[in-house]
């Protein structure tokens, strides 16, 4: 056989196992492993996907939540399954900033073992804390923690994510000696904030709103560059003259290797979904940001915060692990 023509044949059976892969996918249930425990942003916002995924994709999307090690035991977990679809992560600003908080066991570059696949939301974080706390906006925290230093409890959903980095952050910026407590998940550490366990928690909005909006938390400040509209009266550290702006995001992302027909009918039904009144309006009643669908700027996200939080741990003198 002529050699051009042994190429074409092998590109021809190539495209058809492509091809075959995005029309018969998915033809069983996929897994959508939430690195976090239950009732915090990324939880959320996965369940929200999941439920938009299993109406359009016409398969149960199952979420199971896998919290622990700050993220990375759930993430490991997808990153060594079968890339074929059928097992992803909800991902967020941790996947940038693991790899270099935990130095000794850090996880593989995130674009070398992951796939991104879409963008679904983005929030600011906000420093809840409990509504029994003496502070009652944030000068009267800054104050009261500086009068009162290595006393304040703060939570996290764990050691190295953002949360943990923005409270650091926020710490050396205004010059505070505040305590981490790092849990397993935004959910765990809203709980104690609540029961009064801490005093307060950096937590993104969704899944956190409510307890606002009843009053069994008080939101102090957001870490956005600009105020929320769902808490048009919470200032930004920025007005305080802190130089913080964190937003966390929310994403969908598949183990290397994964076919890219299957990627992209992903990519293409989270974006569809995004667009339609029921799943935007879940996400904004949460607190969080839809994100539209650009091809590339999930990438190039990764790329980005990767290095800020390099950066931003270095300058911060961040102890890490």
């Amino acid at each position: 056989m002529h050699a051009s023509i042994r190429l074409f044949a092998l590109a021809a059976i190539f495209c058809s196992t492509l091809c075959g892969a995005a029309d018969t996918y998915p033809n069983r249930p996929i897994r959508l492993v939430v690195p976090f425990a239950p009732g915090g942003g990324s939880d959320v916002v996965g369940r929200i996907t999941g439920q938009k995924l299993t109406d359009s994709l016409g398969q149960t999307v199952v979420v199971d939540n896998r919290p622990g090690a700050a993220s990375m035991l759930g993430t490991d977990l997808v990153a060594k399954s079968q890339p074929d679809g059928y097992t992803l992560l909800l991902a967020d600003l941790a996947l940038t900033s693991n790899g270099v908080y935990y130095r000794k066991q850090a996880p593989p570059d995130p674009l070398k073992t992951f796939v991104p696949v879409a963008l679904v939301a983005e929030t600011p974080y906000i420093l809840m804390v409990h509504p029994g706390f003496a502070p009652q906006n944030i000068k009267d925290f800054v104050a009261y923690a500086k009068a009162n230093p290595g006393k304040v409890n703060v939570g996290s959903s764990g050691s190295g994510g953002g949360l943990h980095l923005t409270l650091e952050l926020f710490k050396l910026k205004a010059g505070l000696d505040l305590n981490h407590i790092p849990y397993k998940g935004g959910g765990p550490a809203v709980a104690d904030t609540i029961a009064g366990q801490i005093q307060g928690t950096f937590i993104g909005m969704g899944g956190s709103l409510p307890f606002v909006q009843s009053g069994r938390l008080r939101a102090l400040v957001v870490t956005s560059a600009k105020r929320s509209a769902a808490l048009p009266n919470v200032p930004t550290m920025t007005e305080l003259g802190y130089d913080v702006v964190v937003t966390n995001w929310y994403g969908i992302v598949a183990p290397a290797g994964t076919p890219a027909p299957v990627v992209t009918k992903l990519f293409d039904e989270i974006g569809r979904g995004i667009v339609q009144p029921d799943m935007r309006d879940r996400i904004v009643n949460t607190g969080l940001e839809p994100v539209a669908q650009v091809p590339g700027h999930f990438q190039r996200l990764i790329e980005t915060e990767s290095k800020r939080w390099a950066q931003t741990i270095r300058d911060a003198k961040i102890q890490t692990e």
